[in-house]
């Protein structure tokens, strides 16, 4: 699809320079969670077809990274993915994180007790050595937008037998990247892919997935769920399905026609496109270009000058973060311009 033709599918309020902190949905998603919530309100239905939304999703996430359908798991927040992983390592691993990182990619391996080494995140591939068990961070950092050097990272890890564990949340749905080179992918479904809170993908490579023990599995986890409600003996997926949790339906009812609409678009336009604008923002301010759709600005008094002109973006780490998408437009940029001028 045309990305021009996509962008009447949203009608935001000019001056959405926020999607870091959470996406908006396209008229497609925003039409059928209406629906669902309307037959969900009167028992007009059952489940099963809002069921059929979060299978929709899963298969979208799996192209959209360029893993296995069967090694994608489903659940509802990044640190719930990333914690078997963190379980399934031995007491004494040492886990490279990046030092300012989203604590969904640090606090579970620190919880559960393992030696965790924090460094830039421009250092993570040089941290990586003999006795590295796991090298973890963002792929796009979301307190700068700073993207980190995957393919190095990995080059790195895979020269000391490290597993290297990723939270695509900030980069997924406009950053290619080839998911099946790391050996878990996490991603929040409810920036970038623009679905509603609550929606959250993981791959499990088949290897790491031997390692790992779904101690929250459940009825959605079972071989065959409809015969998994009740009662023993253990009958669990024997692929990534086992490491589901009980899905959000309307969460997925409203990402799966969002995640679709990305793959008509192409990530690689939307990336074309987000770049086009951050750089368009940066140069008026007169700075660089920084090769990523989140970008941060140290400008006097930048939230109060945003807030009045009614642009909404977010303050990380001490400065003004601003993020575009595919739904942002060049008037956008301007406005926020003439905001930080003023």
């Amino acid at each position: 699809m045309d990305l021009a033709a996509a962008q009447k599918l949203w009608e935001p309020v000019p001056g959405w320079l926020n999607t870091a902190s959470y996406g908006l949905p396209p008229k497609p998603a925003w039409d059928a969670l209406q629906a669902a919530l309307d037959d969900w309100r009167v028992g007009r239905t059952s489940w099963e077809p809002w069921d059929e939304a979060t299978q929709r999703c899963r298969a979208a996430y799996a192209r959209m990274i360029g893993v296995p359908l069967a090694d994608v798991s489903v659940g509802s927040a990044v640190s719930q993915l990333v914690a078997p992983v963190a379980a399934a390592m031995p007491a004494g691993t040492r886990v490279v994180v990046a030092d300012v990182d989203f604590t969904s990619i640090v606090f579970p391996w620190a919880a559960h007790g393992l030696d965790v080494v924090a460094v830039p995140v421009d250092k993570l591939a040089e941290a990586v050595g003999p006795g590295t068990g796991v090298v973890a961070f963002s792929l796009v950092q979301s307190a700068d937008g700073e993207i980190a050097a995957y393919e190095e990272i990995v080059a790195a890890a895979r020269a000391v037998g490290a597993l290297v564990v990723v939270d695509a949340t900030q980069g997924c749905g406009w950053w290619p990247f080839d998911g099946a080179l790391a050996d878990a992918v996490l991603t929040g479904g409810y920036k970038w892919l623009m679905g509603p809170r609550g929606t959250a993908y993981a791959y499990y490579s088949p290897a790491l997935r031997e390692r790992m023990t779904p101690s929250a599995a459940g009825w959605y986890a079972g071989a065959d769920v409809h015969t998994s409600y009740y009662g023993m003996p253990l009958r669990l997926a024997e692929d990534g399905r086992r490491f589901d949790i009980s899905p959000a339906w309307h969460s997925f009812v409203g990402s799966a026609p969002a995640l679709e609409l990305i793959e008509e678009i192409g990530v690689a336009a939307i990336r074309d496109h987000n770049l086009r604008l951050a750089d368009r923002f940066l140069a008026g301010l007169g700075r660089p270009p920084a090769g990523s759709a989140i970008v941060t600005v140290d400008v006097p008094d930048a939230k109060a000058k945003l807030d009045r002109a009614g642009v909404r973006a977010a303050v990380r780490a001490g400065r003004v973060r601003a993020s575009f998408h595919v739904y942002s437009t060049e008037a956008d940029v301007d406005l926020a311009l003439e905001a930080l001028a003023s």
